[in-house]
Order: structure tokens, then C-alpha cells, then sequence
């Protein structure tokens, strides 16, 4: 997927310019009540020049109402490019997503009646359908999303998000799930499709970036009826100008009222509204989320509690040693020696951190004929035994049982040192040495850097975090307080998640979660903002209305920060524009009517040249801001997590004060130019 962030790529310009024409349709053109009757008012301008070259005199110069025909004209061009240029975008990752979606040939698994058997048939990618089995093995491009049933395979999924690094997926568990168009590396799997052709992960994700899916959401519905009415307000208020006119004996030609009209109107904000709401999409894809609806993301900036799961998200996901403590009577030495021989066979994550913590190479270690012990849910415990000696490691009330059953006392030492850490949220392994306690292994959850950090952004956000985790209350309230979040759920089950949510919702509170199993599925259907990890199942994604590309767990925060910018940034636009309408008020208003009503004098402040240049001069600011405003409709307002006061003032002062001074400033510098050929 493409990741170019510049916001006017060369190749894309000539596309955006050429899609501004075409959008002038007025069919197109209807669905945006505002830049709608501006176009209206650009055709009542064109009649009103061949008007005057067919020999009206009361409407003034051709010149002059060309111009202003023509400034109109540009008005509505702006607007259309500015959407445009954000479709572009999206069209451009759409056309790098097609190249991923070749035609991908499938080694489909034959079916005999209900069973399958071995036997592989060669078919286009196309033609598989759902529960059907395809074998794939390195080297082969994944024709058609899927879950693997069978086998673990390396994935690179750099086509889809961009990382390089190959990631392993694997049958059962929470990382099953395959995407079309990724390319397997190594080793051997057999997939089961779950998706119809047509409906893959990869089609509508092309969909989605090209704006075919994208549909208005509540709030840019709502505005957009704000936006109406607003417009018919200012119709209602150009047309009752006309009898006043006609009291002052001032006539008013054509041009004045629908410049004025066309100024006083939401313009800026009517113009570059939907290229706001693609902006926000096609940033929610660049952090590599695919959200189905730009609902969705909107929500995302509006949540209030956040529950994330412990391992991965807040810890990076293995525990490791930190710390040996011999038994009282018992060498270190010794200790250590026994630790390593009994992690000998240990594979996990946590088994190699013991021998990295203990820096001995095992393979100095020399043991005659040893017997190796795997860990087993029953005994809660692993080792070796060799010559006559019986080393073991596990759970202190595993290795208790054990020690006792052998005639031996459990030293009080180490039943302390158990106690002190589990309440410090560690998880204590005991080792033995022929069923003689010898000390205890700690193992700490880490916490991943910076989270804490994260979590206080989290906080001046006004968002309350929530850590689940199936560890006991003690660790789980240590490793809370640690990350530094506000609340926790220990020992949590599926329903414990759900419950949860249902209760803050119940409160008035919106909720976002994120989850990648099959377990998580109904708490992602239930939270107003559902995160599947792209990794995760089926079932997980499609409960979800988001899907992280990453497999990023604290994602979650960029998305919040997402949505938030894409509310303030259509707010802040809002304000600016309808801010605007102060000075254009001061330049056309005073200009229609000075000569007529001398007393006026008091109103035109900005001392502008002649009533055709201040009319001129508002029209021409009217249409250039739009351009000038594209770059922040694209790329967002700057989001600061300063609270929502702290940040409301801050956007008043600078789009709502701004919105009122920059109109006038560029409007009189206009007006001096113009001023040169009138």
C-alpha cells in the first residue's frame, strides 16, 4: 500500500483537475445544498453577460460581470477540486491494492462427499467460494482470505500493511487468519476460505479507499442540514434587501445581490466539507485502520472509556526473569546452575529469559543421559532428571506439594518471598533439587515503554482507561497502578468484557475496546468503537467495525486521536467560515448603499476604493480561501491533548477570531490591487 504523504503528488493533480470540471454536473452539484446554489448563481451570471452583450444598460459593464462570473466559476471549481483531490487519494492506494489482487492461481483441495481428500486441483482464485480448501506453501501468493486449519506458515503482509517484517500465523488460537494477496515464506498451510468472491478483505478495503462505500455520516448529515439553513436564512435576507433598495432609490444590479449572496452564505466549509470527511478516512487508513464506515471514526473521537487487554497491549506480551533468590543454606552458584538445567528444554519466552538472566551457556553444563521434563497443566511444572538428580521448576504450590509429598518442609523464607512477589505483581517460580526447595525464579510482566506516557495523553483526553487481564486481583491492581491506568477487570471472562461495556453504556458512556479472538467477538459487537486486529479470526474482524492492519493493540489511541481531529477539524471550519461573514457583511453591505445613505460612512471601516472593487474584492477572497484551506482540510487540525475547554477556546481564538480578521486584511489588499485596473 502506498504510504506517500504528500498532499499534492504531481500524477494526482491532473485527475483531481480534470474530476473538477466533471463534478460542476448539477446532479452531482445537488448534493451539496450550498455550493448547489452558488452554482445557480454562476448561471444566473452567465445569462446576465450575454444579457448585457445583447444591449442592457442597467447592469453595468460586461467586464465587470464577467468577472464576477468568472470568480463564481472558480468558487465552484476550488470546491470540486478540493474534494477531488482527497478521492485522488484514495484512488491512487485503490489502484496499488488492484496490483495485490492479481489473479492469484489457488491450489484448491478436492472435495469427495463430505470428506476431502489430498488431492490438489489448480484453479483461478476467482472461482474458490466459501469453506472451500486451498493448500498454500512458500512462495505462493494466498489467493482469498481465509483461516488456516492445518500447518504454520511466515507471511509477509507488506503488500496489504506496508511492514516488511514477516509475521507467523498458525491453526487454532487467535492469529489463524490469512489475507489475500499476502505471500507465504516458509513452511506448508491449508486454509479454509471465509469469504465469497468479490467480498474479500482486499475488495473492500479497494472499495472503502475509493470512496464507492464511503457514505455521509450522522454529524456530516447534520451539518449539512445546518449548512442549509443557513443558506436559505441568507436568500430570505438578500431578497428583502430589494424593497429597501428601492425605498433608498439606490438600484442594485444582479452581480451585487448574488456576490453578496454568494459571500454571506457558508462557502468555505459548504466547499471543502466532503473532502473533510474522505481526509479523515484516508487518515485512518494511512495509520493503516480500515474502518467500514466513517461512523466508525467519528465515534472513535467522541469516546470516553477505553478497555485494552494486559499482555500485549500494556505488557510487550512475555514475562521475564528479573530476579534469583537462593533458599537460606543454599550457594547461589549452585542456585543458578540448578535454574538453567531445569530451563534447559524450555522454549518459551519466559525459559529463555531465566538462562539470559542467569549469562551461563547450557552446553558448558554437562549432564550424562538426561531425561527432560515438559511443563504439563497437571504438574504446573518442568525440569530434567539425569545421574540422581531430580531438578524441577514451577508454581510454589505445584513445587509445595512435590517437596512435601517427599517428607520435605517448605522453607517459610521462600513462602515469603512468594508472597512479596506476587504483591509487587510478579509470578513466582519455585525450584527444587530432589524434591529439596532450593529458592525462587521472579518473572515480571513488562511494561512496554512509553505506555505510561500514553496513558496520561489517554487521561488529558478526558478518556478513562481500563486494563483486562485473567491474572488475581493483586497483580492485576499492581500492573494497574504501574501503566498507570484508572481502572482494571482481574481474572476476566468473555462475559466479564461485555458486562463491562454494557454497564458504562448504560451510564450514557461510549465505549471502544479491542480484541482479536473468537472470545472477544461479542464485548467488538457491543463496544461503540470495535478494533479486530487484522491477525486475529474471522469472527473477531467481522464483530469489529475497525480493523488494525498492525496488529497494534495501542492503536486504539491513534484512532481516538483520529477521530477527534476529523470533529475538530469540520468544527474549526465551521467557525472560520461563518466568521468570514463579519467582513464580508462590513465590504458589501456599505458598498451597496453608501452613496445612497451617506450616513453608511460609519460602516465601511475598511475604506475600500468603489463599490464594484469592494464587491469584486469580497467575491475574489471568497474564492481563494478555499484553496488556501485545502492543505488543512486534508491533513487535519492539529490535535493537542488539552483537555475539551482548553481546546475549544483555543480553536475560537485562532479559526473564530482569525475567521474574523484575516477576511478583512485580505479583502483590503485585494481591494488595492484592484483598485489599479478599475
Amino acid at each position: 500500500m502506498t504510504k506517500d504523504k504528500s498532499l499534492f503528488q504531481k500524477d494526482l493533480m491532473s485527475e483531481a483537475l480534470k474530476q473538477s470540471f466533471v463534478k460542476l454536473n448539477p446532479k452531482i452539484m445537488f448534493r451539496n445544498p450550498v455550493m448547489f446554489t452558488v452554482e445557480v448563481g454562476t448561471a444566473v451570471m452567465f445569462f446576465v453577460c450575454l444579457w448585457i452583450l445583447a444591449g442592457e444598460q442597467s447592469q453595468g459593464s460586461f467586464m465587470y460581470n464577467f468577472i464576477v462570473f468568472l470568480v463564481l466559476l472558480l468558487t465552484l471549481l476550488f470546491a470540486n477540486f478540493a474534494e477531488a483531490i482527497a478521492e485522488a487519494r484514495g484512488k491512487a492506494q485503490a489502484d496499488s491494492l488492484r496490483k495485490t489482487r492479481e489473479e492469484t492461481p489457488a491450489k484448491k483441495i478436492t472435495a469427495i462427499g463430505k470428506f476431502h481428500s489430498g488431492e490438489v486441483q489448480l484453479i483461478p482464485s476467482s472461482m474458490l467460494k466459501k469453506d472451500d480448501l486451498f493448500f498454500c506453501e512458500a512462495g505462493d501468493i494466498i489467493p482469498m482470505d481465509g483461516e488456516i486449519v492445518e500447518g504454520l506458515a511466515t507471511i509477509d503482509e507488506s503488500a496489504i500493511t506496508g511492514e516488511s517484517a514477516p509475521v507467523i500465523r498458525e491453526a487454532g488460537g487467535d492469529k489463524s487468519s490469512v489475507t489475500g494477496g499476502t505471500k507465504v515464506l516458509s513452511d506448508k498451510i491449508q486454509v479454509r476460505v471465509t469469504t465469497e468472491a468479490g467480498e474479500s478483505f482486499l475488495d473492500k478495503m479497494i472499495a472503502l479507499v475509493e470512496g464507492a462505500s464511503r457514505q455521509k455520516t450522522p454529524n456530516e448529515i447534520a451539518l449539512t442540514i445546518l449548512l442549509a439553513g443557513f443558506t436559505l436564512v441568507f436568500i430570505i435576507v438578500t431578497i428583502t434587501l430589494k424593497p429597501f433598495a428601492d425605498y433608498a432609490n439606490t438600484p442594485i444590479t444582479i452581480s451585487a445581490f448574488i456576490s453578496l449572496f454568494v459571500c454571506l452564505i457558508p462557502t468555505t466549509i459548504g466547499g471543502l466539507l466532503s473532502a473533510i470527511g474522505i481526509a479523515g478516512m484516508d487518515r485512518a487508513l494511512r495509520a493503516n485502520v480500515i474502518t467500514k464506515s466513517g461512523k466508525a471514526v467519528e465515534t472513535a473521537g467522541d469516546i470516553d472509556v477505553l478497555l485494552l487487554d494486559k499482555t500485549g497491549t500494556i505488557t510487550i506480551g512475555n514475562r521475564k526473569a528479573t530476579n534469583f533468590y537462593p533458599a537460606n543454606g543454599i550457594d547461589e552458584k549452585h542456585f543458578i546452575k540448578c535454574v538453567v538445567l531445569s530451563s534447559m528444554s524450555d522454549d518459551t519466552p519466559e525459559g529463555k529469559s531465566i538462562i539470559e538472566l542467569a549469562k551461563i551457556n547450557p552446553s558448558s553444563l554437562k549432564m550424562e543421559n538426561p531425561r527432560f521434563i515438559k511443563f504439563t497443566a497437571e504438574t504446573r511444572s518442568s525440569g530434567v532428571d539425569f545421574e540422581h538428580f531430580r531438578i524441577r521448576k514451577g508454581a510454589s504450590d505445584a513445587i509445595k506439594i512435590l517437596s512435601e509429598a517427599a517428607g520435605n518442609t517448605f522453607p517459610s523464607e521462600t513462602t515469603e518471598r512468594v508472597k512479596i512477589i506476587s504483591s509487587n505483581g510478579g509470578t513466582p517460580l519455585v525450584v527444587s533439587e530432589n524434591e529439596h526447595v532450593i529458592g525462587v525464579i521472579e518473572l515480571q510482566d513488562i511494561i512496554k515503554p512509553g505506555i505510561k506516557e500514553r496513558f496520561e495523553r489517554l487521561r488529558k483526553m478526558g478518556i478513562k482507561t481500563v486494563m483486562v487481564t485473567g491474572d488475581n486481583p493483586l497483580t492485576a491492581k499492581f500492573i494497574a497502578q504501574k501503566a498507570g491506568v484508572d481502572d482494571f477487570i482481574a481474572e476476566a471472562k468473555p462475559e466479564d468484557k461485555m458486562n463491562y461495556i454494557k454497564k458504562e453504556q448504560a451510564e450514557g458512556r461510549l465505549v471502544a475496546m479491542m480484541g482479536d479472538g473468537t472470545n472477544d467477538a461479542p464485548a467488538l459487537a457491543q463496544a461503540d468503537v470495535g478494533v479486530a486486529m487484522n491477525s486475529g479470526t474471522q469472527a473477531a474482524k467481522e464483530a469489529g467495525n475497525m480493523v488494525d492492519l498492525d496488529n497494534d493493540p495501542t492503536k486504539l489511541i491513534e484512532i481516538v486521536e483520529i477521530g477527534k481531529q476529523l470533529l475538530m477539524t469540520r468544527g474549526t471550519l465551521t467557525t472560520f467560515s461563518i466568521a468570514n461573514d463579519v467582513a464580508k457583511y462590513f465590504a458589501i453591505i456599505p458598498a451597496l448603499f453608501i452613496i445612497a445613505i451617506p450616513s453608511l460612512q460609519g460602516l465601511n471601516i475598511m475604506n475600500l476604493y468603489s463599490p464594484e472593487s469592494a464587491i469584486l474584492s469580497a467575491v475574489i477572497f471568497n474564492a481563494i480561501i478555499i484553496p488556501m484551506l485545502i492543505p488543512l482540510a486534508l491533513k487535519g487540525v492539529a490535535y493537542k491533548p488539552i483537555g475539551a475547554s482548553a481546546l475549544l477556546r483555543r480553536n475560537l481564538f485562532i479559526y473564530g477570531l482569525g475567521g474574523v480578521i484575516i477576511p478583512f486584511i485580505g479583502i483590503k489588499l485585494i481591494d488595492l490591487l484592484v483598485s489599479i485596473f478599475i
